[in-house]
This record gives C-alpha cells, structure tokens and sequence, in this order.
C-alpha cells in the first residue's frame, strides 16, 4: 500500500482528491476504502474541507496519511475548488471522489487512472462507473444504471476522440462527465484546460471544452464507486432543479419543456419503473409495495423540477433560490 504521508517527501503519482462539507455518514468507509487501494505507484490523499460543523474534521483526524486544507465556506465553488486541488496536489495525476463516492474494490485507483498513460490511451478526463445504495430510491437507481449504460459496456474502457468527433455528434452518453468519480492530469488543468468556475455541472463543462479542444476522454467502467444521493423527497425535487439547470447553463441537456410534455413523460417514467421494481430482486416485498406506491410522486416531483429549471429565467435569482437545493443548503 504505496500510500504517501504529509510529510513525505516521496515522489507522487496520484493525488487522491476529496472536498468535503459535513461529509460523517460516509467519509470513514470512504478513506478507509482508499487507504486500501493496491496501486503500483505512490498516491497521496487530499482533502478540502470547507466549513464542516458535523464530524468531518474528527474523522478525518483518524487517517493520520490525510493531508487537510481547511477554506471557508464563502471560497467553496465546484470548478473553483478542483483547480485549488491541482495546485495543492503532489500527484502527476489527480483523481477526484466526492465525499460519499466510496470504491468498490481495491483497483479503483489503478482503473480510473490507466487510461491517462500518454504512451497508453493517452486521455486527459476519465470517469468512472457508479452503483446506487441499497437503500436508493428506484427512480433515481434506475437513472444511474441508465446514465452508465449509455456511457459503455460493462468491464471496458471506452475512448471518446475529440480530434475525430464533434461534440454536437455525440450521444449523452457519450458526452457525460461526473467528478463523483474521475481522473484527470495535474499538468493538464495547471496549463491547458483548467475547471469553469461555475456553480454546477463543472464536470460537464470540462469535458465537453476537453473535447472541443481535441483531447481524448474515456470512460472507466471497471473503476466503480458506490453512490447515490442521500436527498429527502423534499430534497429530491431541488437537486433535479439544480442538475437540470447547471446543465442548462453549460449547454447541455434539453432546453425546454411544456407542462403536456412533463405530464408525458411522468406516465412514461411511472408505468416503466413500476414494471422494473416488480421484477426487481433487490428490493422484498414491501419495500416493492412501498415503492410502488410513492414513485409516482417521485416521477412527478422529477418533472416539474426539469420544466422549472428549463423556464427559468437565468437572472431570475431570487426564484432560482427558491426551488435550488444548493441554496438550501447555503
């Protein structure tokens, strides 16, 4: 285990890099799962932490290999943030973990990074595969497992070649970036191609400018990380609003919807999921009864909250608070 220290003064070839923000319920497994990592090279673990008031910083006290920067909250931004990382970290590469993104196995550090080789596959941006909780709801479950079967198959390595397709040609699928689980080089983001600083969808962006400007992505589907968000079903309707409208802003994703559309695909969503968690051998009976009887709200909560995001005015800010998760939480 070729984990380096603070104090080290060894040469490093990852940086594993963790924002965190009251970040208790997952944070232990997480680093303990990356302390495990069987990686042929040295990896650090970094972590930005912008303001916890919960455990966090306790915990995080406990992994003596931990090299903490504490920001204040007023300084956090998605892109702002990741570009402080690149400067802080020791790493030629850096892989990026969300503070509740927790590795499946002990070659997650190996598979998010392989695909950076310049003398492999020579990529600039890989992401890699997530798998919802258990205990995730089956809409947003069925969301996730959609997403990265877009991406790839199982088990591969799937290169997307800017120099060879324009980004309007490319599927969504395709074109998806999620910094939950991703790696990219240091160098890279220092010199070429930094973060946007925008409030969401960094990730998006800088895979699509990586693009445009003719780099190679991949996506890692043997590099998985557990995780779905933990959102109330009040919760649930404000992070759709957030995600839809961050894409929106970088240019992605659908750019408008009707109220008939939205009722559409409310029926759409109810009448496939609920086939899916009949059949599905993950949840028991009554939590199949339980679902069953909830999702249609989920699915129409999901729909109103992509419309709002899609009509809003984008100087409207005061609305914009009003159905945003972030600034909620803010």
């Amino acid at each position: 285990m070729p984990l380096v220290t603070p104090e080290s003064k060894k040469t490093v070839d990852t940086t594993v890099f963790i924002p965190t923000f009251n970040g208790e319920k997952y944070l232990d497994r997480l680093l303990h799962a990356v302390e495990s990592q069987d990686f042929a090279g040295n990896f650090e673990i970094l972590i930005i932490d912008s303001g916890s008031s919960d455990a966090t910083l306790d915990i995080i006290g406990t992994h003596s290999a931990v090299r903490l920067v504490e920001i204040p909250g007023s300084e956090f931004g998605h892109g702002k943030t990741r570009n402080l990382a690149a400067k802080l970290a020791r790493g030629t590469n850096i892989a990026y973990l969300s503070h509740d993104a927790i590795p499946t196995d002990v070659n997650w550090l190996t598979n998010i990074t392989a695909p950076l080789d310049p003398q492999g596959l020579n990529c600039v941006g890989v992401v890699g595969k997530h798998i919802a909780r258990a205990h995730c709801s089956p809409l947003l479950k069925y969301e996730i497992e959609g997403v990265f079967r877009a991406c790839g198959p199982d088990g591969e390595i799937t290169v997307i070649d800017g120099a060879l397709s324009k980004t309007h040609e490319l599927t969504s699928g395709e074109l998806f970036y999620s910094d939950v689980n991703s790696a990219t080089r240091r160098e890279f983001l220092l010199t070429t191609i930094p973060y946007r600083d925008v409030n969401f969808s960094e990730d998006m962006a800088f895979a699509r400018d990586l693009l445009e400007a003719e780099y190679r992505k991949a996506y890692s589907a043997t590099a998985v990380v557990e995780h779905s968000n933990d959102v109330t079903f009040a919760e649930y309707g404000k992070r759709i609003f957030d995600e839809t409208l961050g894409m929106r802003k970088v240019g992605e994703g659908r750019q408008s919807l009707s109220w008939f559309q939205a009722k559409v695909r409310t029926v759409r969503d109810v009448l496939v999921s609920s086939g899916r968690i009949i059949r599905d051998e993950d949840y028991s009976v009554w939590a199949k009864a339980h679902w069953l009887f909830v999702n249609p709200a989920y699915a129409w909560t999901k729909w109103v909250n992509i419309r709002r995001a899609l009509n809003v005015s984008l100087d409207d800010y005061s609305r914009i608070a009003k159905y945003s998760l972030e600034a909620a939480r803010a």
